[in-house]
């Protein structure tokens, strides 16, 4: 309640908010006709509105409004008993986080940091079903501070704005700091996160930035550098069965009240199948649990029904994309086709672009295996053709044959390093001139300017090779190409040995 004090009949003040008592709500026409001036004080707490309270010139709140909130807040109440069991389920503290042991364990900096309440902007990336969005929501409510939600998906500039300037209002009326848990904050686009970094940087708000993408590509590196980035990993199979196990037992938010058990092949099997994704373990669990009798047990085939592909976790712009085709380049180079057939297949069923796939072996035919075997190049050329002529997934079969070939063929890279070599030499020398008597002539009177005079023809010569220099003056001694004793490269490296004496290279 409020003293009346100074009346102003142009003005009409709203409490919206008392920080000393928890009020809300408390209506201006609770007196009448009097309107409420900033100078009037609290009988409880002894503040002024202009101190303490957010106020609003606005007229008194009608009846339909009251009766608008009234429904918004059934309806809330109604969705939150009805939402999936994967939403009910999300933990609301620290202690019922389960996984991400090394960014959240007891002894990781986050989580202390997370305790005292002093966390500044962060950025959380990982797969689906990590726990990025619960974790975002546990540090917010931890902090003691406001929380205010932004979905990406749905916000736009004008929403951005709106939320920075309560931020500013709360943190000067009340003294309170807002954190703005930003979901799927790769799909603002540059404009539109520029918006955000003068605030981050000032301490208006304090950002959680929420993705599945990574952050060091998809937000701009200004917000990023202002940020603590962590990643988190997909979550165990161990974590996601004590995640079903909860949602069984919990009888207020999960399925406790039907006090169901599950066959152990059937946890097993869903906790592999979901790789690594809570969400979809628990929309799997829900759905076999539907038509359950108080006390049932769940079986693997009603798991199997549930779940019955696994999910591969691939963007072909992402993180996995350029991980798994690492992953497969790095198995061919090292010589294990087992391995390397492994990560060509995940690709293949997950949906690369076959094309992608082709190509990167006709690269690493060349660079990673060269000369000590030619033929690893039409191989892989071979397997490209294929996949046009005949197509997925009967293609499959050439691509898996190329990619054995390609694995178990003698290694060299000899022809990278000569590459490397030669473009450092250019960048260095500039643009260096052609020896004359290298130059073309093709008409006599060239020959007058020094134009191919005293070139000689290697087929004269002993071997079809002559003494004779072929690199610009500055580099003429310069060696590029060091062929290994590799395969068929060590008969290429007999051959240009040979030349390179005749040449006095060596």
């Amino acid at each position: 309640m409020f003293a009346t004090g100074e009346d102003d009949p142009n003005l009409r003040w709203i409490v919206t908010f008392c920080a000393a008592y928890k009020m809300t709500e408390m209506m201006a026409r609770n007196f009448g006709d009097m309107s409420i001036t900033p100078h009037e004080r609290c009988l409880m707490c002894d503040h002024t509105l202009r101190d303490r309270y957010l106020y609003y010139n606005t007229s008194y709140m009608s009846t339909d409004a009251q009766n608008q909130d009234l429904f918004d807040n059934q309806l809330k109440n109604a969705l939150q008993k009805e939402a999936p069991l994967a939403a009910r389920m999300r933990p609301k503290k620290m202690e019922d986080f389960v996984g991400q042991e090394s960014i959240l364990g007891k002894n990781a900096l986050l989580r202390k940091a997370v305790e005292t309440g002093k966390v500044g902007s962060l950025i959380l990336y990982g797969p689906p079903g990590s726990g990025k969005t619960t974790v975002a929501e546990i540090i917010a409510n931890k902090m003691d501070a406001y929380f205010e939600p932004v979905s990406a998906v749905n916000a736009g500039s004008a929403d951005l704005r709106k939320v920075i300037e309560g931020a500013k209002e709360r943190r000067k009326m009340q003294g309170k700091r807002t954190v703005v848990v930003v979901d799927e904050i790769h799909r603002f686009n540059k404009a539109q996160q520029d918006i955000l970094l003068p605030h981050v940087e000032d301490g208006t708000i304090t950002l959680v930035g929420v993705t599945t993408e990574n952050p060091y590509f998809e937000v701009i590196k200004a917000l990023v550098s202002r940020s603590q980035v962590y990643q988190l990993a997909p979550l165990t199979d161990e974590n996601i069965k004590q995640i079903i196990e909860n949602a069984l037992q919990d009888v207020e938010r999960g399925l406790g009240k039907l006090k169901l058990k599950i066959q152990p092949k059937a946890l097993e099997h869903l906790s592999q199948m979901a790789g690594g994704d809570a969400r979809m373990a628990l929309n799997a669990l829900e759905l076999s649990a539907v038509s359950k009798k108080v006390g049932a047990t769940i079986q693997l085939k009603e798991i199997e029904d549930a779940i019955q592909t696994r999910a591969f976790k691939y963007d072909a712009k992402g993180d996995e994309h350029f991980d798994t085709i690492s992953a497969f380049i790095k198995s061919m180079r090292g010589s294990e086709p087992d391995a390397a057939l492994f990560w060509l297949h995940k690709m293949l069923l997950a949906g690369e672009d076959p094309e992608f796939i082709a190509r990167r072996m006709i690269i690493f035919a060349s660079e990673d295996i060269g000369n000590a075997d030619p033929h690893a190049l039409m191989v892989a050329v071979s397997a490209g053709h294929a996949l046009e002529w005949v197509g997925l997934p009967e293609a499959g079969y050439a691509l898996s044959q190329a990619c054995i070939y390609l694995s178990a063929s003698p290694k060299s890279d000899a022809v990278k390093k000569a590459m490397r070599g030669v473009r450092s030499d250019l960048e260095h020398y500039g643009q260096l001139r052609v020896p004359n008597h290298l130059k073309n002539a093709p008409v006599p009177d060239m020959t007058k300017h020094g134009a191919s005079v005293g070139y000689q023809d290697p087929h004269g010569g002993e071997g079809h090779v002559v003494e004779q220099q072929y690199l610009p003056d500055r580099i003429k001694d310069h060696i590029y190409y060091e062929p290994t004793e590799q395969g068929f490269e060590r008969e290429v490296k007999k051959r240009v040995d040979n030349a390179r004496k005749v040449m006095k290279k060596r």
